[in-house]
């Protein structure tokens, strides 16, 4: 995300209210500190974009998943065969 001192926001700000409308939000910083974030008011917020499950049925997690290429690792680690 980018960030633009307070300055800038003041001197740009017609240009950057654009920018946050048209979907690609920035945030104002004062002395190098961010202080606020700028957004359209449409955009969701973090807290309503759902991630968990979101590739339900597409995927498949085999059962020997946390033993996948343990044989392999063991090889590397210790040098047996």
């Amino acid at each position: 995300m980018r960030v633009f001192n307070i300055h800038e926001a003041k001197t740009q700000l017609s240009r950057l209210v654009d920018l946050a409308a048209g979907g690609e939000p920035f945030v104002i910083a004062k002395a190098g500190k961010p202080l606020v974030k700028v957004m359209a008011l449409d955009a969701p917020e973090p807290s309503q974009i759902e991630r968990r499950g979101f590739l339900a049925g597409q995927i498949v997690v085999p059962e020997d998943f946390d033993r996948m290429g343990s044989t392999e690792i063991e090889q590397q680690f210790y040098g047996h065969p």
